[in-house]
C-alpha cells in the first residue's frame, strides 16, 4: 500500500517514470512546496502539451496547473497561467467559467528567437512573478527540438514558453515522460531509461517532481502544500473531473492514445478520482483535527 506522496502519484507507473524515483529526494513534493512557499509572491504556472496524432492539445497538465493556482490563491498568491494556442483559449474559457480571475498568457507559437526572449522577457516584467512551475510542458532536447514520446518533432506546434525558465527565476517542474520541462535535471537518466525518451528534454528546475501522469504530480505538490499549510488544499474530485470534461468538450485529447474521450493518459476519470481520493485521506489523516473539507 502507498504509504508516501510520492508513492501515491507513482502508483500505477505505466511508462517507465519511476525509473526516477532512486535519482530524486524521496520527499520530493515535500520540497518542492517547501520551496513554492519559501518564494512568496505572484506565480505564473505554465502547461499545455500538443499531440501530434490529433492535431489538438492533451488533458493532462491544464487540471493538474488549476489545482495549484487554487492552492496557491487560497494562500494569499496570486497565478498567472501560460500556455499556447489552442489550449491557453480553453483554460481562458474554463477559468471564466469557474469565476476565477487569474489571467492566462496565450504564448506565442514563432521560431523567432529574438521575439520569443522579448515575449518571456514582456512576462516577467509585467507580472513580477517570485516563482516559475511547469507541469507537462514540453522543452527542447539538445538539439533544440521538441519531441513527443514517440520521438516525433513537435517544434512547429509549441510555443517556446521554456525560454522563462532561462532567466534565472526560482521553477519548480513537473512531468510524467522526460520530454518536459524541468527534466533536464536527470536527462542522463531519462535517456539510459529503456521506456523514456532517447532524446530527453534540456531544460533544468530547481525542483523537480515525477509522477504517473502529471497532474496528479501537481496533485502531489498541492497534497504536500496542504501539510505544510495545515488545510487541506486538494481540489474535489468533482471539481476536477468537471474541468477534464471541459476540455475535452473544447477539443483536448487523452496524450497517449489520441482519444477525444474523458481520459488523461488513458486514466479514466474513475481512476484519477481514486488517487484524489488517496491523497485526501493522505493528507486528512495528517492534519490536526482530520480536516474533512472536501
Amino acid at each position: 500500500m502507498p504509504t508516501t506522496i510520492e508513492d501515491i502519484i507513482l502508483n500505477h507507473d505505466r511508462r517507465g517514470i519511476g525509473a526516477l524515483r532512486p535519482h530524486l529526494p524521496a520527499d520530493f513534493c515535500a520540497r518542492a512546496a517547501q520551496y513554492a512557499l519559501a518564494h512568496p509572491g505572484p506565480v505564473v504556472i505554465v502547461t499545455g502539451f500538443y499531440i501530434l496524432m490529433s492535431d489538438a492539445p492533451e488533458t493532462d497538465g491544464p487540471p493538474g496547473a488549476f489545482a495549484i493556482g487554487n492552492a496557491l490563491r487560497a494562500l494569499g498568491r496570486r497565478a498567472i497561467y501560460a500556455a499556447d494556442a489552442p489550449m491557453a483559449g480553453m483554460m481562458a474559457s474554463w477559468l471564466a467559467e469557474s469565476g476565477d480571475p487569474s489571467p492566462v498568457i496565450d504564448f506565442p507559437i514563432t521560431d523567432d528567437a529574438d521575439a520569443n526572449a522579448r515575449f518571456a522577457a514582456g512576462i516577467i516584467a509585467e507580472h513580477a512573478p517570485a516563482l516559475l512551475v511547469a507541469i507537462e510542458r514540453c522543452a527542447p532536447d539538445a538539439a533544440g527540438v521538441y519531441r513527443n514520446m514517440r520521438a516525433r518533432d513537435i517544434s512547429p506546434q509549441t510555443a517556446r514558453i521554456d525560454r522563462l525558465f532561462e532567466l534565472g527565476l526560482p521553477s519548480i517542474g513537473i512531468g510524467d515522460g522526460g520530454n518536459e520541462i524541468g527534466m533536464g535535471n536527470l536527462a542522463d537518466v531519462v535517456a539510459a531509461s529503456a521506456q523514456l525518451p532517447d532524446h530527453p528534454a534540456v531544460t533544468r528546475c530547481d525542483r523537480l517532481v515525477a509522477a504517473s501522469a502529471s497532474n496528479w504530480g501537481g496533485y502531489g505538490l498541492v497534497a504536500a502544500l496542504s501539510l505544510a499549510a495545515g488545510r487541506n488544499l486538494l481540489p474535489a474530485a468533482a471539481a476536477d473531473a468537471a474541468s477534464i470534461r471541459y476540455l475535452v468538450d473544447a477539443g483536448a485529447v487523452s496524450g497517449v492514445s489520441g482519444a477525444h474521450d474523458y481520459l488523461v493518459d488513458e486514466f479514466t476519470l474513475e481512476e484519477n478520482a481514486a488517487v484524489l481520493q488517496e491523497l485526501h485521506d493522505y493528507v486528512n489523516s495528517r492534519l490536526p483535527g482530520g480536516d474533512a473539507s472536501f
